[in-house]
């Protein structure tokens, strides 16, 4: 007899005997203590089962993903510190192919219009494994707020956005132009968290020269309007006759608010490096690339002499001081250095004084003020 069969059967005698002589206060008793008999047979039972499946069940692990590894890729020369930043994307618009397991770096140019970051991305894009896609934050739409703007990076970042610039297949950087006034700073916080999530690199190119910069916006803007070209409208020129009829104009500055414009384009600088410090970057300064990249040199019995800097080198460290500020670049973005070229050419390429109607009343603004070396510094630090 179970004890289930037991309990019940004392239960039934005792409801079923019709003389009994006990009080009601011991009838309770008795069905309490049986309810509480009840209980402790089911509860050992539950205890018995629980027992038996914990010791049945396999530990829980963890698993670690190893972004070398990814899509089967097994890439063992990336080192630890760098896994962080090594993508293996999978578009959604075609397949990679053999390039499948190829690594990707994600990495994106911030600058100012007229900073000369046009020209620097052309010499990116001369290179067979970066693909740099322009200002895709240009349209406002794209930057309404922080929804499509993580709906843009990962577009990018996928190598799903095409351009002329797309390499797709077997890019090993992708990237693009971000303007600091086209909704970077408005959400600066949104964009450095998914930067440092995504392990995004970001490549700082300012200008020192800001007065030169401020001619430039200037002319840009009344070409904008004129189109001096045939009726079109150039920002960037690939012949220097072209340069030449754009360089014709001569903005008048407004040499009152001029020393505040200038601090104000400095502020706002400034501002963008400290929001993104946690971020890994680079800063590139234009000046320092074109001394890099237009450098001459005289071969003087197995020495070189440098037009720019008047001092003789080994000829065997020309090409590196040639190319220092580029090969710093892909050395950034962990791409085999080649030679970067492009064809555009520069528009204001001489002194200051050429290209501004009120250059006297310029001058006598900023002497005395601690932007006066912009008056006679071109592209020298």
């Amino acid at each position: 007899m179970t004890l289930m069969e037991f309990f019940g059967w004392r239960l039934q005698d005792v409801f079923l005997a019709k003389a009994s002589k006990r009080s009601p206060l011991v009838l309770r008793m008795v069905v309490l203590i049986s309810a509480m008999f009840c209980g402790l047979y089911i509860f050992s039972i539950c205890i018995n089962q629980t027992d038996y499946k914990f010791r049945q069940a396999k530990p829980l692990k963890i698993q670690v993903i190893d972004r070398r590894n990814h899509t089967k890729c097994r890439n063992t020369g990336i080192q630890e510190p760098d896994l962080h930043y090594v993508h293996f994307p999978e578009p959604e618009s075609f397949s990679r192919q053999e390039c499948a397991c190829n690594p990707v770096r994600l990495f994106a140019i911030v600058s100012m219009q007229r900073s000369g970051s046009g020209w620097f991305e052309t010499l990116l894009n001369s290179h067979m494994n970066l693909s740099s896609n322009g200002e895709i934050f240009g349209p406002s739409e794209r930057r309404n707020n922080v929804s499509m703007i993580y709906k843009t990076l990962d577009k990018v970042y996928n190598l799903d956005w095409f351009s002329s610039a797309a390499k797709n297949e077997c890019s090993a950087a992708v990237g693009f132009k971000w303007m600091i006034n086209q909704g970077l700073m408005e959400h600066h916080e949104e964009v450095a968290d998914y930067f440092n999530t995504r392990g995004v690199s970001l490549i700082f190119l300012l200008r020192r020269n800001l007065l030169r910069r401020m001619i430039s916006l200037l002319a840009n803007t009344y070409d904008k309007n004129v189109k001096l070209l045939n009726g079109t409208h150039k920002s960037h020129v690939h012949s220097p006759h072209e340069a030449e009829v754009l360089a014709g104009y001569k903005p008048t500055l407004n040499v009152t608010t001029l020393v505040s414009t200038i601090r104000a384009a400095e502020g706002t600088a400034a501002r963008a490096l400290e929001c993104f410090k946690t971020t890994r970057h680079i800063v590139l300064y234009y000046e320092d690339i074109v001394a890099n990249h237009t450098v001459r040199f005289v071969a003087v019995a197995g020495t070189v002499v440098l037009d720019s800097m008047k001092t003789e080198v080994d000829v065997s460290s020309i090409s590196f001081i040639l190319l220092q500020k580029l090969v710093q670049v892909q050395e950034f973005l962990k791409l085999p250095a080649q030679n970067l070229t492009s064809g555009q050419v520069k528009i204001h390429s001489g002194p200051l004084s050429r290209y501004v109607a009120n250059w006297e009343d310029v001058r006598k603004k900023l002497e005395g003020t601690s932007y006066e070396n912009l008056l006679n510094t071109d592209y020298k630090s």
